[in-house]
């Protein structure tokens, strides 16, 4: 295979190679979705392109290419094995109602075997085999027997494996054909069998043609889409045969950090290697999370509830390697080390140290807590602790079972390891019942109400300025179809007179039905023409520009801003604008919550 040897110079053939297709390249959005209340964090390239997906034009046109950030934490558990993590690379290449199954196909198959020099004879792929919904994806098969992929080596696989979507009840779904590689030290197999944990995925098209109907039908698209993906950590693995994700040089110099403060050794105890692992994915994640455009600090709700958790999971691994002293900022320099093209984490590097040691100041405070109640329970005469005080111990103290067996072992008593995993299963199927709902309303919203909320963002954000001083920048908003939350650097909390005044003038505009109107323009003349931007944004070099139009103004408009839409065309679909709440999220950062009526 060809020798890649760094992740950029991946990420630089992968970008190169669908430019070279005719995509256009755009920087890697944030990690914290703009206007999607539908999750957490950005878990996949598509979340940008949502709106576009959805049959927006884009300004750079039907061909895109990225390498996206994401988090999941949806298999947190199985973080500590070779391959999962929780924040991870995303390589990315779109269609947007332009080349359909047989050109992506060829795409992605040129780009593993030419490209990146995998050997066919090592390759294989799964196709959707068909279910009552939509029929077996013969035109994925002969896609690829077109390029010579023999028959053994094609699975045809159900819904839980090759299908891809809707996110939420509804929208844009369809079949999907992953791709594989053999990392086996014999010759592959003749016939193909995805069980076989030799078998690697290295990428997956999704092909969009399908929307999921409120009634539950699976109607024909009018825009069909190519959607891959294929994880950096896993395919830069792969080309340097690693079958551990951790032995690469994306995460050695963060586990040689770790083995340097703890005095273990990666790879020789089977225990340590995986704390070390959940240590090395957690800090990385928590420092991309910290470091991220938009602030996000640890707290007890949204983000910050994701990043307070996978901080003191990774602090919890450390004591249980013997780690004594605060450790996560020394681990978190040599993860920004290992990213040189993501300026933020540079630009924030302060702020993440910061972080991360009050985080682990006051999580030690909570741990000396939860050893006190260990130290109370396992006073009694019983000789065992029961599954039920060990998930106490869990979900009060946020004790693994594995540290909860040492202090126990220590002890001389047991632990009911059966009546805890009953526990621990019963709790994972609550949470994953809990955060379904998350996803209730689908991926993106493009509803009416939507489209008010959206404008009167903008009408928000222009009068913030008007009112507070032009200094005020938009540092994030989330909008759903039940209210607005638009986020601005601010020192102090606003008054009663100047939250009335805000309410009173964005009213006045929607009173004066003023027209929006789109444009596609470079994002230099955006930026030049007076256009508002997120402070900390990356944009690809064509933007969409919504401009406010008034002709009293000076300039001939009120608001100017970049956005992806959707929007009202004129300012009196809006309805009556109230203010609901103002409060502080970080500090210097106001928020203001407000609806439409």
């Amino acid at each position: 295979m060809k020798g890649i040897k760094t992740r950029q110079e991946l990420i630089k053939e992968y970008v190169e190679f669908f430019k070279g297709k005719g995509h256009k390249h755009i920087p890697s959005s944030s990690l914290i979705p703009e206007n999607d209340s539908t999750v957490l964090f950005t878990t996949a390239g598509m979340h940008p392109l949502i709106p576009f997906l959805l049959g927006e034009k884009h300004p750079l046109g039907k061909r895109i290419v990225n390498v996206q950030k994401c988090i999941r934490t949806n298999d947190i558990d199985e973080v500590g094995d070779e391959v999962h993590h929780t924040f991870f690379e995303m390589l990315g290449n779109w269609s947007m109602g332009d080349y359909w199954k047989s050109e992506a196909i060829k795409c992605t198959f040129e780009f593993h075997t030419k490209v990146l020099g995998i050997p066919v004879e090592k390759y294989a792929v799964t196709i959707f085999k068909g279910n009552e919904n939509a029929l077996k994806d013969a035109e994925a098969e002969k896609a690829w027997l077109s390029l010579g992929i023999p028959k053994e080596r094609i699975a045809f696989l159900g819904k839980e494996d090759n299908w891809w979507g809707p996110a939420g009840e509804t929208g844009p779904c369809g079949p999907c054909t992953e791709q594989f590689y053999w990392k086996g030290k014999k010759a592959a197999p003749k016939k193909f069998n995805p069980e076989d944990k030799n078998w690697v995925e290295i990428g997956n098209d999704v092909l969009m043609e399908y929307e999921k109907t409120k009634e539950g039908k699976y109607i024909p698209l009018k825009q069909k889409n190519i959607d891959f993906g294929g994880g950096v950590e896993r395919t830069f693995a792969v080309l340097n045969g690693f079958d551990d994700n951790y032995l690469s040089s994306i995460f050695q110099p963060i586990i040689k950090e770790i083995e340097l403060i703890s005095g273990k050794r990666y790879g020789k105890n089977k225990g340590e290697t995986r704390a070390i692992r959940i240590i090395a994915d957690h800090i990385r994640a928590a420092t991309f999370i910290l470091g991220d455009e938009k602030a996000v600090k640890p707290s007890n709700i949204g983000q910050g509830y994701v990043l307070r958790r996978i901080i003191r999971r990774a602090i919890r691994y450390g004591k249980l390697i013997g780690i004594k002293d605060n450790f996560t900022s020394k681990v978190a320099k040599s993860v920004i080390l290992v990213y040189p093209d993501y300026q933020e984490l540079h630009v924030n590097k302060k702020f993440i140290e910061e972080q991360l040691d009050e985080e682990e100041n006051r999580f030690n405070q909570t741990l000396e807590k939860g050893i006190r109640k260990f130290n109370g329970l396992a006073s009694r005469r019983e000789k065992i602790l029961t599954g039920k005080e060990a998930f106490l111990l869990f979900q009060s103290f946020g004790f693994p079972i594995e540290f909860t067996e040492e202090l126990a072992e220590e002890k001389g008593i047991k632990v009911d390891l059966e009546e805890y995993n009953a526990e621990f299963k019963r709790h994972q199927d609550l949470s994953r019942t809990a955060s379904a709902g998350t996803f209730k309303s689908g991926l993106a919203d493009d509803s009416e109400q939507t489209r008010k909320l959206h404008t009167a963002t903008h009408l928000l954000n222009e009068v913030l300025r008007r009112v507070l001083g032009n200094e005020v920048k938009q540092k994030g908003s989330n909008i759903n179809p039940e209210r607005l939350r638009f986020d601005f650097n601010f020192s102090r909390k606003l008054t009663n007179e100047e939250i009335k005044k805000v309410e009173e003038l964005v009213n006045m505009k929607i009173k004066e039905k003023l027209d929006v109107l789109r444009d596609e323009i470079p994002v230099k003349d955006a930026i030049s023409g007076g256009a508002q931007a997120e402070f900390g944004a990356k944009y690809p070099e064509l933007v969409s520009v919504y401009t406010v139009i008034d002709k009293k103004e000076k300039k001939g408009w009120f608001s100017k801003e970049i956005c992806t839409g959707p929007h009202v065309s004129n300012t009196g679909e809006i309805g009556k604008f109230k203010i609901i709440k103002e409060e502080s999220v970080a500090a210097g950062v106001r928020r203001i919550k407000a609806v439409v009526e």
